[in-house]
């Protein structure tokens, strides 16, 4: 049984899991009409390479179920962000191609992220705290994220 300072270590925790979250996506989409997951989507698309992806891999990335996914994808696609289309070198899959006004909007929306990022993280550490943050992050990541790992199903 974890003792008391465990427990709250735990809750503190377990609380940033679900606050931060939150609080980027209010930012996001008072900003920039995005949230937090839909930036990612666009993010994860606008670092890949001709900004192309199979709707698997982009589900991987941004560690989502496909339905998921594809929800968002339908969003991105009426706004003209990204469009979908069978992939040539094997039509049982689909990929997702980032717009140039979907690069143009992550572009847009990237300033205000990386600020409230600032405001609400790096602004609250020390130096030797976010070093320790990276290394706690990458133990744990780690532990959590292994090569066969499911997004989970939402």
């Amino acid at each position: 049984m974890p003792d008391r300072e465990d427990r709250q270590m735990w809750d503190a925790f377990t609380s940033v899991l679900v606050w931060l979250p939150a609080a980027l996506d209010d930012q996001l989409e008072r900003d920039a009409a995005l949230t937090l997951f839909e930036y990612g989507v666009l993010w994860t698309l606008s670092e890949a390479d001709e900004r192309t992806l199979r709707m698997s891999e982009l589900a991987r990335a941004t560690n989502a179920s496909l339905s998921k996914l594809s929800r968002a994808a339908g969003r991105l696609e009426r706004r003209g962000w990204m469009t979908r289309v069978p992939d040539p070198a094997d039509g049982r899959y689909t990929l997702a191609v980032l717009t140039d006004a979907g690069r143009d909007k992550a572009a847009d929306a990237t300033p205000g992220h990386i600020d409230a990022v600032n405001r609400l993280v790096f602004d609250q550490l020390t130096a030797p705290q976010v070093r320790q943050l990276h290394e706690i992050s990458n133990r744990i990541l780690r532990a959590v994220r292994t090569e066969d790992s499911r997004p989970p199903q939402r």
